[in-house]
């Protein structure tokens, strides 16, 4: 019998500090991993001169040099500094890793764990391919498709999200694509934060309703939607208000567009657990979120969520019981129901009631033990075999 698991590194292009969806499940994997006793390795792009290795109990963060991210602001991506990499490696001396980035970095640190024998288990954390779609470059999606089985095929195994995903990625030839799901903190986010000074600084009465939104204030979000949503609902009902919490490149021309529109800017902690709380109705539009971890968040804060029919949505909601699902791509359905649960006051109560009851089931703590069993399984198979594979990614 081997040894249990006590050293796994994972490679990032996004860590802590930063918020989003990535760099917050990251965060509660490191911290169930060292919670159970397993010291990780974290290496991951240095995202400014103060930004420098340093160690905590059961945790080693290695930064490596990187490079702007076109469009994300404070955000680097890695370089493919194979050579740094693997000497990290050789000083910690893993028994498995996980790599979250299929970027330049992400393809060094495969080949750097080969070097080393480390077996390595892979992520998809971002639709690539349906970001080429969304910004009209569909004669990429197929070369997209071909370097990312190219990544992952050359991996132990491939995690994803949800059901759809893993089947979606099979039928494109992934090999070993398994479904490692997200939970949420139903204690930090929670109807009990919900702070009645908040909505009166938002010019909101106890009779008004919040259309929220948690996210990159960007175009790839579907954004235009959630405000066809508010102003088709707000023209025949002056309750309706809508407040955005987060930030992007769209958000200024939001304000000058639609100064009636509360722009609350980045919220992070306490802050973002009250602006959840705060709201009635969550508008989560986006056709491009690999999962969509401000869904379960939603729903454990207790609101309504409106989304379409993919990603934590399909996982999660139930229409009519604890959230509303529209058909992927039917824009004019997502707005009905919108329309229904803003007419519905009923309704409208007992699926909140029903989302918070349902976010209660979803633990971090059974997503890292199954995350521990993953990586064992990948250290138990040893290195894949890349004559096996699809070894050429252009082929």
């Amino acid at each position: 019998m081997s040894q249990a698991l006590t050293r796994v590194t994972i490679v990032t292009e996004t860590f802590a500090p930063e918020i989003n969806g990535v760099a917050h499940t990251l965060g509660q994997l490191v911290n169930g991993l060292r919670q159970a006793g397993i010291h990780v390795q974290v290496i991951r792009p240095r995202q400014g001169r103060q930004d420098l290795n340093r160690q905590e109990d059961n945790l080693d963060i290695i930064t490596v040099p990187g490079l702007p991210l076109p469009g994300y602001s404070g955000l680097h991506f890695g370089l493919p500094l194979t050579g740094r990499i693997a000497s990290a490696l050789a000083q910690f001396q893993p028994q498995a890793m996980y790599v979250a980035t299929e970027g330049p970095m992400g393809l060094a640190a495969i080949k750097a764990a080969h070097q080393h024998q480390v077996p390595v288990l892979s992520g998809f954390h971002t639709n690539f391919h349906q970001y080429i779609r969304h910004y009209r470059l569909g004669s990429l999606e197929k070369l997209a498709y071909r370097y990312l089985r190219y990544f992952h095929n050359r991996t132990n195994g491939t995690l994803v999200p949800t059901r759809i995903q893993r089947d979606e990625l099979t039928q494109h030839g992934f090999h070993n694509v398994q479904v490692l799901a997200r939970g949420v903190d139903s204690g930090t986010f929670s109807p009990q934060h919900r702070q009645i000074t908040l909505r009166q600084q938002w010019g909101v009465e106890d009779t008004d309703l919040v259309l929220l939104y948690v996210g990159r204030i960007a175009s790839e979000k579907n954004l235009d939607l959630a405000l066809a949503t508010y102003l088709r609902l707000q023209a025949s009902d002056e309750r309706i208000k809508m407040v955005l919490v987060g930030d992007g490149p769209e958000l200024a021309t939001i304000r000058s567009q639609h100064p009636e529109i509360l722009c609350c800017g980045m919220k992070r902690g306490q802050e973002l657990a009250q602006h959840y709380a705060s709201g009635d109705i969550f508008l989560f539009p986006s056709k491009t979120d690999t999962f969509g971890n401000v869904v379960t968040e939603a729903m454990a804060s207790g609101l309504a969520v409106i989304s379409f029919d993919y990603a934590a949505a399909h996982e999660h909601i139930t229409t009519g019981r604890n959230g509303m699902l529209a058909p992927f791509d039917e824009d004019d359905a997502f707005m009905q129901h919108a329309e229904t649960l803003s007419d519905s006051p009923n309704l409208l109560k007992r699926i909140r009631q029903e989302a918070r009851s349902h976010s209660e089931g979803i633990s971090w703590d059974s997503i890292v033990e199954a995350f521990i069993q993953r990586l064992e399984g990948a250290r138990n198979e040893g290195i894949p075999d890349d004559n096996c594979k699809d070894s050429t990614p252009l082929q």
